[in-house]
């Protein structure tokens, strides 16, 4: 076609028509076009094709009640594969590449599976690894893909907790300091003087504002009622003890 093409053209120019010539350009680009898709079409029919082989499973369920809503796609929809009623499947024309083979169903969710085909037939099969391309970890094939259960369309609901409530800053906020203000008289000796003087130097160095009532003399009212209660106590001990005998 392209030889004929150029005979016209150099015919064209040999009879002094460059008009003609002009019109018969179009055409041979149009040739030009059409000889080089016809080239690149006998090299891709040339090349050897392969298939792709393996099986999907659901534990518990038959592939009867699932493969009729389910399909296999190899890089994207590059190439479609369908299931036989014992849930083998097979891919055909697929050239030599590297190719990701996952199993699209709308009730149970399947993990894909990469497959690199080498130009002499040569097929492994590995985990999909996006992060990490380099690291290879063999998969056995004919593939084998497990349905990991079905696929989350809905977010679960929380529920209410005591972890919540309890965790929550301004119920902490409240509860810390009582259980200190418990807690300290059973841990901090409050009978002697020393500490007792310290409690209350650090409890005016924390309300500077006088006007405002002062937690160190709770405190120490607080802690001498207890210690002259214990007082009392054994002095009526001692003088019950001195009236019996």
């Amino acid at each position: 076609m392209m030889a004929a093409a150029a005979a016209a053209v150099a015919a064209a120019v040999g009879r002094g028509g460059f008009r003609r010539c002009s019109q018969l350009l179009p055409c041979l680009l149009l040739a030009a076009r059409c000889w080089l898709c016809a080239g690149s079409e006998v090299e891709v029919a040339g090349a050897e094709r392969f298939k792709i082989e393996g099986r999907a499973v659901v534990p518990g369920i038959k592939p009867q009640d699932w493969i009729h809503t389910a399909r296999v796609l190899v890089e994207g929809e590059e190439h479609v594969g369908f299931f036989k009623t014992d849930g083998t499947f097979t891919v055909n024309d697929v050239p030599s590449g590297s190719y990701v083979v996952e199993v699209v169903s709308p009730a149970y969710r399947f993990e894909p599976v990469r497959v690199d085909i080498t130009s002499k037939g040569k097929i492994r099969a590995r985990q999909v690894n996006y992060l990490k391309a380099s690291e290879v970890i063999r998969l056995p094939y004919p593939i084998q893909i497990k349905s990991s259960g079905p696929p989350p369309y809905f977010m679960k609901r929380e529920t209410w907790g005591w972890t919540d409530f309890l965790m929550n800053p301004m119920v902490m906020m409240m509860v810390l300091p009582l259980l200190i203000i418990l807690l300290l008289p059973k841990v901090v000796n409050t009978n002697d003087p020393e500490m007792r003087r310290e409690m209350e130097q650090s409890m005016n160095m924390l309300n500077p504002n006088h006007e405002l009532p002062d937690v160190s003399e709770f405190m120490t009212r607080l802690f001498t009622s207890k210690s002259s209660k214990s007082g009392s106590g054994n002095k009526a001990g001692k003088s019950g003890a001195v009236k019996r005998r």
